[in-house]
């Protein structure tokens, strides 16, 4: 955690942080830029699902209990908003308050601890211009579509042209430089274009299967006692289901205009290669989850007598699963410690 304060810190640092876009995101790392931000997501995830393993009673039963987890994503929020990254702020403090939720913690005592974050959000929202044109663009961009609605209206015009089966792979006219961040923040709009309706509901299709088994891994992880890869399961799935959802939302103009990516689909090597590093995590998880479920299933059918026998178990023993093996391997627990 201490490490991703420092990168956070260091975007503020001249001649290492980037300046692009009007936002100081990237640190300069001379052949390419780097975003801390992506490393902060899943460094935040990783602590939460460790706090809830270590003060879980607290986190069920105190309101304090659930304190420090969401101080700690704020500090890491406080940083992102002066960069200036509210589309990610908000995120890591909606993922936080999921995992605390899907850990135990009373929806009252959240509730509690969100009510100040109401006002100050909308302080936030408010309290630059760029801010509030973008709230009030997008409630109607065609009022002044060359300005302040110039994305959205086009991001519109890209969809429109799709209908129902696109104008075919490539075809796509609004990316030649009508639509603005074609690449990134507006990809949707251009897949849209090109593969149509149908295109987009595939698109969706397949982050409602990633997420959905994400979350049902870590369902599985916390009945059999997997409690830390399940929790880390929970936060990886919230944390790329919920940046898809506000990603497409932009797209279609259901939701103010957020500087945040496509999980593995826009262009953009921090983002890609952290949500990269985050399946590989969600992959270990799930893991020692199927390890744990196997052994739990072998020891269900293992006859009473079966200890007495010595080696004829152990021999007996290499016809089971690989995951029920008895083998020297390294757990989410371990490596975190």
């Amino acid at each position: 955690m201490l490490i991703t304060f420092g990168l956070l810190l260091l975007v503020f640092v001249p001649h290492l942080g980037m300046r692009i876009n009007g936002a100081r995101r990237w640190i300069n790392l001379g052949i390419s830029g780097f975003q801390p931000v992506e490393l902060a997501k899943l460094t935040v995830v990783l602590y939460v699902a460790s706090y809830l393993v270590r003060h879980r009673d607290a986190v069920e039963t105190k309101f304090l209990g659930a304190v420090k987890p969401v101080a700690v994503a704020g500090l890491t929020a406080a940083l992102l908003l002066a960069q200036p990254d509210f589309g990610s702020a908000a995120l890591i403090g909606v993922v936080t308050i999921g995992m605390l939720w899907l850990g135990g913690a009373r929806m009252r005592n959240l509730v509690i601890m969100g009510l100040p974050m109401i006002p100050l959000g909308a302080w936030l929202a408010l309290s630059t211009d760029y801010r509030v044109k973008r709230l009030t663009s997008f409630l109607d961009p065609w009022k002044d579509p060359f300005d302040n609605g110039f994305q959205l209206t086009q991001a519109l015009i890209a969809v429109g042209r799709g209908k129902w089966f696109g104008v075919g792979l490539g075809g796509s006219v609004q990316k030649l430089f009508y639509l603005p961040e074609a690449h990134t923040d507006f990809i949707l709009a251009v897949i849209a274009e090109e593969l149509g309706f149908f295109g987009v509901l595939f698109v969706l299709g397949l982050f409602t299967l990633l997420v959905g088994r994400g979350l049902q891994l870590g369902l599985r992880g916390v009945e059999v006692g997997q409690h830390r890869a399940g929790y880390v399961a929970f936060g990886i799935s919230l944390m790329i289901g919920l940046q898809a959802l506000v990603s497409v939302g932009v797209n279609l103009g259901v939701l103010p205009t957020k500087g945040l990516t496509l999980p593995l689909i826009s262009s953009g090597g921090s983002s890609t290669l952290m949500t990269c590093v985050m399946l590989g995590v969600l992959v270990r998880a799930g893991y020692e989850i199927h390890r744990a479920e196997d052994a739990r299933r072998m020891a269900t059918r293992r006859p009473a007598g079966s200890a007495a026998t010595g080696g004829a178990a152990d021999r007996a023993s290499t016809g089971l699963p690989l995951a029920a093996r008895a083998r020297i391997e390294p757990t989410l627990a371990k490596v975190h410690a």
